[in-house]
């Protein structure tokens, strides 16, 4: 096959001029049959762009490669920061990585809580502002708010503000219940408080819910003794079952409703059995009275936490088979001698055994009187048998 000798384009042997480039034929046909295909020199152009295009490349490669290590650093550091509860500084940190490497998804993410976090400082701040100026409802709603934000989001480190959101909102609580201890609540306020303690979770509010449930457990054994002591079993036993429902594992007040439902079968079976006991009421009550069953230990008067003026006493069984619903009767005077009160406390437990000891105490909140200034006599002692 014959070529051109100058473009390479294919021709006859017989042919003088080339059909493409139109030179003169070389007339030895030897010549022809060399491909003399010329080099283009505008071919250098597209290789040398494309020889800087893969220089840039592997440039900017290496560029990012450095910029996606720093970034990533610049997040651990921004990692530890949080977790130091560094807000700002992690701020900084994570919009640095971001500069180096802005499709760093988990720094945008991270910085997005940063910025959060930021936000809660300040209302945590805010709410202790509040508290200073007693406004508690107002600091336990910013709180609230600041927590309700970390709904969509998890992690040790939300967890850690969490818990720091809970240790505000409990000292917030403690504080206000504090306040309203210190407005002298009614007993029906009390109870309700006691509730609002016991929600709680705070070794101080534990303190608060002993103290609490204490003075519901004295005032309810108060009226209902009153009651009982009226011979108002059944509105004695509806105080004592109220109070139980504050105080369930109370023994005073167990031993108490023990006494009432003895006391009110007692009474009733006394009223049946009046007629036939007219007669023998007074030789019984001098053999009762001769056994000297109970023996008194102690009894004193003084003031409680409260100020509450607080009659307690011991006695002790020397009888020889069990009694129980032993009734403690004492008198109040002043120190001239003068009698102001008389009344009357069951002991507890409510049945004693030969040389048990029981205790009696009975809390006046209506004597506004320091103990000292009080003398005490127990006037008599009564008790029952089960034979």
């Amino acid at each position: 096959m014959h070529h051109c000798p100058y473009c390479g384009t294919k021709v006859k042997e017989n042919e003088l001029y080339c059909i493409k480039c139109g030179k003169q034929l070389p007339e030895d046909a030897t010549e022809r049959l060399i491909n003399r295909k010329s080099f283009n020199k505008y071919w250098y152009i597209p290789i040398s762009i494309l020889a800087l295009v893969i220089l840039s490349a592997g440039i900017y490669y290496v560029i990012m490669q450095n910029q996606t290590a720093e970034a990533s650093d610049l997040y651990n550091k921004a990692e530890e920061s949080v977790m130091g509860g560094q807000y700002g500084e992690a701020k900084e940190l994570l919009q640095s990585a971001l500069e180096n490497s802005k499709e760093f998804k988990q720094a945008d993410i991270a910085l997005t809580y940063v910025q959060e976090a930021l936000k809660i400082e300040n209302s945590i701040e805010k709410a202790n502002n509040y508290l200073k100026k007693q406004e508690y409802q107002k600091a336990l709603s910013l709180i609230n708010d600041a927590e309700n934000s970390l709904s969509n989001y998890n992690g040790n480190a939300v967890t850690q503000l969490i818990d720091k959101l809970t240790s505000k909102r409990n000292l917030i609580k403690i504080e206000e219940l504090k306040h309203k201890l210190n407005q002298n609540p009614s007993i029906n306020d009390m109870k309700a408080l006691l509730w609002e303690a016991e929600s709680i979770k705070h070794d101080e509010a534990a303190e608060i819910t002993t103290d609490i449930r204490n003075q519901i457990v004295d005032y309810t054994f108060s009226k209902a003794s009153e009651n009982l002591n009226d011979k108002q079993f059944s509105d004695a036993l509806v105080i004592v079952e109220d109070g139980l429902k504050y105080a369930p594992n109370s023994g005073k007040l167990q031993s108490l409703k023990t006494t009432i439902d003895k006391e009110k079968t007692a009474f009733e079976t006394a009223q049946r059995q009046r007629i036939e006991q007219a007669i023998s009421s007074a030789e019984e009550e001098r053999k009762l009275n001769e056994n000297d069953a109970i023996e008194l230990v102690s009894v004193n008067v003084e003031n409680n936490e409260q100020d509450k003026l607080v009659v307690k006493g011991k006695v002790k069984s020397v009888a020889t088979i069990p009694i129980n619903t032993i009734l403690v009767e004492y008198a109040l005077s002043s120190k001239s001698g003068s009698e102001f009160l008389s009344n009357e406390v069951y002991v507890y437990p409510e049945t004693l055994y030969p040389n048990e000891v029981g205790e009696f105490e009975f809390t006046h909140f209506d004597i506004d009187q320091e103990g000292k200034n009080i003398n005490i006599k127990v006037d008599k002692i009564k008790w029952y048998t089960n034979q």
